[in-house]
């Protein structure tokens, strides 16, 4: 039997014995309905990467070194793309805390086409962004990932993947050792928890590409920066990150 028919044979007995419901207003046999999902006010602008006072860019942010201010110019990464800010709605909140640790990774779906929306709204859908790039997802430990089953950045890239018309690469940035729970730790502790935590398997298969970083949140951006500091130090160019929401 063609495996897309029992995927949707599974969906179907899924849906009749244990029926989703929206996690806005619990309407039936939706995670996210339309009335709720209307209710995401999708980010109409860039920012840079400041973690306080953050600055509004310019239009078309995306191009080439326009990702930055002043303040940041320092930073690994690029540019940073999100759809949603993290504190501004409680919906927001539990879409991604549902993401995550609740095993409902067909949200990602969702949460993707709400980035499409974002690249859209802010004029940054245009080729010269997308041109000779690819999407990796940041990377989750073995042990992590076999406990929860799957890991939510890579299955919000692939999603991704089929907005924007570029692949996804796996398997070539690793995580290759145990970091404690970021959320528990201050900034400076953060960047210290992940100095060695990821690796480079095959440099070539990067050459001459532009990175695009996924993740599901940006807070402090002390992953993200570690993951840019690894790619650039095994000779990539441009790093930059895509999160559906950004804390901050």
């Amino acid at each position: 039997m063609d495996k897309s028919v029992i995927t949707l044979s599974k969906n179907f007995l899924l849906e009749l014995f244990f029926p989703s419901f929206c996690l806005g207003c619990n309407k039936e046999n939706v995670l996210l309905c339309g009335d709720c999902r209307a209710t995401c006010e999708i980010s109409e602008y860039t920012y840079c990467l400041c973690n306080k006072n953050p600055l509004r860019l310019p239009a078309q942010a995306g191009l080439p070194s326009g990702g930055k201010c002043q303040r940041c110019q320092d930073k690994k990464l690029s540019g940073l793309y999100f759809a949603l800010p993290y504190k501004e709605k409680f919906l927001t909140k539990k879409l991604i805390y549902h993401f995550k640790y609740r095993h409902l990774k067909t949200l990602s779906k969702s949460l993707a086409e709400m980035l499409g929306e974002h690249f859209v709204v802010t004029k940054n859908n245009i080729e010269v962004i997308w041109e000779n790039s690819i999407l990796i997802p940041v990377p989750m430990e073995i042990k992590k990932m076999k406990h929860r089953g799957y890991n939510q950045a890579e299955e919000l890239a692939k999603e991704l993947a089929s907005i924007v018309k570029i692949p996804v690469v796996l398997g070539n940035l690793t995580k290759i050792r145990a970091t404690l729970p970021q959320m528990e730790l201050s900034a400076k502790e953060r960047q210290e928890n992940l100095k060695n935590a990821f690796f480079v398997e095959n440099p070539v298969e990067l050459n001459n590409k532009k990175i695009f970083l996924v993740d599901d949140v940006y807070t402090t951006g002390s992953t993200m920066e570690e993951c840019a500091r690894v790619l650039k130090d095994a000779g990539v160019k441009q790093v930059w990150g895509i999160a559906f929401a950004r804390e901050g």
